[in-house]
């Protein structure tokens, strides 16, 4: 694969023999992220799970007490009272199977997250092949099928972001943005592993955490040190 000027000129500045503490990756991402948009910081966590095991599967929510730094569009399917209830509380697209030929047929998905109420979720089920392979499948889980349709919009306003592992059973998540402070950065990241940690399933066999790389969308990875992730 071939790499821009930029990309080339940033990789020399990170040591791949290195695994670097978490203050100083995030000083070294910063520094790369020289795109002309407000790049967004990632985190990308290879584990020992084996997700074709329904027992060590991870999944789950978490609020960044930061936020993400994106304005994040809710959808929310439910009916009468806590569509109204949804609407006061902020969602930007609320509706029931009206929304399906829509999202089907038209393919509209202009939404980053989805909530329903439990009731919906027969609907919902509907579209599973299209929202699942975008992540976007509401999930007990992850809060997003509750009937506190109020909480889950608000946490999500908030800086509530979804981890799960991929089909290599790593996770993928934004930490926030590369205009964001250093300390900022520094506790959303930290509030995250919590929560990995935390999720930890108890029948994983060797290393939970095999590695932890930051990075930002269009800059080089950092490897940190898991040895002090894990302590």
């Amino acid at each position: 694969m071939k790499r821009g000027k930029r990309y080339v000129e940033a990789a020399k500045t990170v040591d791949r023999m290195v695994q670097y503490d978490v203050a100083d990756a995030i000083a070294l991402v910063k520094k790369n992220a020289s795109a002309k948009f407000d790049e967004t910081v990632e985190a990308h966590i290879r584990t020992g799970c084996d997700g074709r095991h329904a027992d060590q599967q991870i999944r789950g929510a978490v609020v960044l007490p930061h936020g993400t730094g994106k304005t994040v569009r809710i959808l929310v399917f439910a009916k009468g009272p806590k569509a109204d209830e949804a609407e006061a509380a902020g969602a930007d697209f609320v509706g029931a199977e009206e929304l399906i030929p829509k999202i089907q047929n038209e393919g509209w998905l202009d939404f980053d997250v989805v909530v329903a109420t439990p009731d919906m979720m027969g609907v919902v089920g509907r579209l599973g092949r299209i929202l699942g392979p975008k992540g976007l499948m509401p999930n007990p889980k992850a809060g997003t099928v509750t009937m506190d349709v109020t909480k889950a919009i608000n946490d999500i306003k908030a800086g509530k972001i979804e981890y799960r592992l991929d089909k290599n059973n790593i996770v993928h998540v934004p930490v926030g943005k590369a205009s964001f402070t250093e300390e900022q950065l520094a506790d959303n990241f930290q509030t995250l592993m919590d929560a990995i940690m935390k999720a930890k399933p108890s029948t994983v066999k060797g290393a939970y955490l095999k590695s932890v790389t930051m990075t930002s969308t269009m800059g080089p990875g950092v490897k940190l040190n898991v040895a002090k992730l894990v302590n």
